[in-house]
């Protein structure tokens, strides 16, 4: 099946929702979703925006653009999952515990509202990585459309291009927290640290990119296409994350690879 078939095919899955509350973080994957339900269940589809810190700012204010320029109705509420002792303790199933948390709050946000289904952008590219979020969800009866469409995420952005949707080609994106090793504890100060660094990164130009931290150390994650860039602003790089509080700077000489911290448990 083709993307444009896999994207009819979706349309009649969803169409057969009188209402759906779409788990909305801002990238490509829930944005598609979300803009097939608005097309097919008109007001009958809403979103949710999780605001916790770790989540990139930037990427909470582009979310809510988004909902805003589509007209669909939404609601930002905030999520405090750093209040969670387990989950700040960083163990290998930081993302269930996580995933846990907020699917009870969709699945409340829902029942207060009358709606039935809640549905994430989870695709089927998705299960071939280390995912224990995928299990908490489940557990939740969060509904993975693409999933069961088996759509990939190349077919996520062929359709997304096709349907005009801005940022079809968008780095994938991951919380802050998938910087740090498992085992090294979750601190708003980490949290911070890394935000700032990727941001600064990304208005050098380095639009994949991902700063794993270390203790103190910073591992920055770059395409290898784009360390000839990063050389001739080396100095400058050092200097703005040494500000920001790490001690050391290094570029990793493997270049950027999705989930490089959960490789060792694949």
């Amino acid at each position: 099946m083709d993307h444009l078939n896999k994207l009819e095919a979706l349309k009649e899955k969803i169409s057969k929702e009188k209402n759906i509350l779409i788990a909305f973080s801002g990238g490509i994957d829930s944005a598609l979703l979300l803009k097939v339900a608005r097309d097919v269940l008109g007001k009958g589809a809403f979103c949710v925006i999780l605001d916790a810190k770790t989540v990139p700012r930037s990427e909470i204010k582009d979310a809510e653009s988004f909902v805003k320029d589509l007209h669909v109705g939404y609601d930002i509420v905030k999520f405090s999952i750093l209040k969670d002792k387990d989950f700040i303790k960083n163990p290998f199933n930081r993302c269930y515990l996580c995933k846990k948390a907020s699917s009870e709050i969709l699945r409340n946000i829902a029942a207060e509202r009358g709606i039935k289904r809640v549905a994430d952008g989870l695709n089927l590219s998705d299960l071939s990585e280390y995912r224990p979020g995928i299990k908490a969800s489940d557990e939740e009866g969060i509904w993975h459309p693409f999933v069961d469409l088996k759509i990939e995420k190349a077919d996520i952005r062929r359709i997304s291009k096709d349907i005009g949707i801005p940022f079809w080609d968008k780095p994938s994106s991951a919380c802050l927290v998938s910087r740090i090793p498992y085992g090294e504890e979750i601190t708003r100060e980490k949290l911070r640290m890394i935000e700032e660094a990727e941001e600064f990164l990304k208005e050098e130009g380095f639009e994949v990119v991902r700063v794993r931290i270390h203790e103190r150390i910073a591992r920055i994650e770059i395409l290898k296409d784009d360390f000839d860039a990063f050389f001739h602003v080396k100095k400058e790089i050092a200097k703005e994350l040494k500000q920001i509080g790490f001690k050391y700077v290094t570029l990793d000489l493997e270049g950027y690879r999705s989930g490089s911290i959960d490789k060792d448990l694949l």
